[in-house]
This record gives C-alpha cells, sequence and structure tokens, in this order.
C-alpha cells in the first residue's frame, strides 16, 4: 500500500511536466512515469509500446538541461521506471522496458524542444495536410500559440500545430554536433562516442509479472 501511495501522490505533480503528445495505452503510461524521471533529473522525450503477445515500452530520455544520458543513465532510468510500472501494471502479462538517450539528431516532441533548438535544422511530417503538403524542412525557430515555427528555404515561416505534427527530427549537422557538445559540457569527441545507437541503448529488461511463460 505504501507503494502504491508513493505512485499516486507523484502523478498529483505531473501536470507541472510537459510531456510529449501522446494518446491511449502510451499517454497513460507516460503520465505515470514521468514523475520519476523529473525525481531523477531526467526528461521524458518520446515513449511507444510495441507489439502484442508481450509487448516492448520504449523509452527515450535526455537531461533535464537537453544534454544526453549515458548507458549508465540508461539503466537507472529502466529499474527506476521498472519498479513504477511493476506497482501500476499498466500492461497485464509480461512486458519489455527498452530505454535509449534522444541522440544528438534528436525527436522534437514538445515545445521546449522547439525553444531549445532554436536555430537548427529540422524535418516535420504532420498527421494531416497543411496546405496541400505534409513535409516540411527548415530551420527550428521556437513556438507561438501552440505551434511549432519554422522557417523555410525560401525564408518564409510556416506555424505547425503540435498536436498535429506526427514526427519531427534535428537535422545532423556541424553546428548541432558542437553545440549539443556545449550543453553536456563535454568534448566533440565525447559526444560523437555516445552518437552510436548501441552505445546509447540499454539492456532490455523482462520482468517477472502474472501470466508469463518461462
Amino acid at each position: 500500500m505504501r507503494a502504491a501511495f508513493f505512485v499516486l501522490a507523484q502523478l498529483q505533480n505531473s501536470s507541472d511536466i510537459e510531456l510529449p503528445h501522446l494518446t491511449g495505452l502510451d499517454a497513460r503510461i507516460a503520465e505515470r512515469i514521468a514523475p520519476t524521471l523529473a525525481d531523477l533529473g531526467f526528461e521524458l522525450v518520446r515513449l511507444s509500446v510495441l507489439g502484442r503477445e508481450t509487448p516492448t515500452i520504449q523509452i527515450m530520455a535526455d537531461r533535464a538541461n537537453g544534454s544526453l544520458i549515458s548507458v549508465e543513465d540508461c539503466e537507472q532510468i529502466s529499474h527506476a521506471v521498472g519498479a513504477v510500472l511493476d506497482v501500476d501494471d499498466p500492461i497485464p502479462g509480461a512486458w519489455m522496458l527498452e530505454v535509449s538517450s534522444a541522440g544528438i539528431d534528436r525527436p522534437l516532441t514538445r515545445g521546449k524542444d522547439w525553444e531549445r533548438f532554436a536555430g537548427h535544422l529540422a524535418r516535420v511530417e504532420l498527421e494531416i495536410p497543411r496546405d496541400g503538403r505534409k513535409r516540411f524542412s527548415g530551420t527550428a525557430i521556437g513556438t507561438r500559440d501552440g505551434s511549432a515555427i519554422m522557417r523555410l528555404d525560401d525564408g518564409s515561416e510556416v506555424a505547425l500545430p503540435l498536436t498535429e505534427i506526427r514526427k519531427a527530427r534535428l537535422v545532423l549537422t556541424d553546428a548541432l554536433i558542437e553545440a549539443s557538445a556545449l550543453l553536456s559540457g563535454v568534448g566533440a569527441a565525447a559526444s560523437d562516442e555516445e552518437s552510436g545507437e548501441a552505445k546509447r541503448r540499454a539492456p532490455k529488461l523482462n520482468p517477472k509479472k502474472p501470466g508469463k511463460k518461462n
């Protein structure tokens, strides 16, 4: 009962945390784990639940200042989030948990991402066509009235509602690599070391849960 009460107390503060735009089960899990991540000094960048028989909960996170997390951080997040989900049990039966860094060419899933990485190149795909097109590329400017603002190649600006963005990601450039290194407080060489997907990904966990077949 104490563990359940602790999780409930955390949820009461989740409204102060900016989360990616998610729906359904993804949104429910994000709301449950975001306070735990915040307590550890991390933020949720993206969350997806994939598969049916043994679903995999994929979590992408970074530090509160936007810098990359390490493999050790991924392991810490895995254990902390796994404990919360064991108590809350949003998925019946067995599930797997996978945690990775957002990476340098990271997704832009929240308004703060567009503000934090203003001035860098980005690509966007919308759920619904806008002005006859779904895909946009240009320079991130920031946000305004719930929309991401981009400056296109022709110099014009476009406002893309955050709730209508299917996916958005930074474009890997020398300027972005340098900015990420400065944000992390490390040299470019260290940033390059963190850029490999294998080095950013923590081992999968498979908690034993009721109904799990060994």
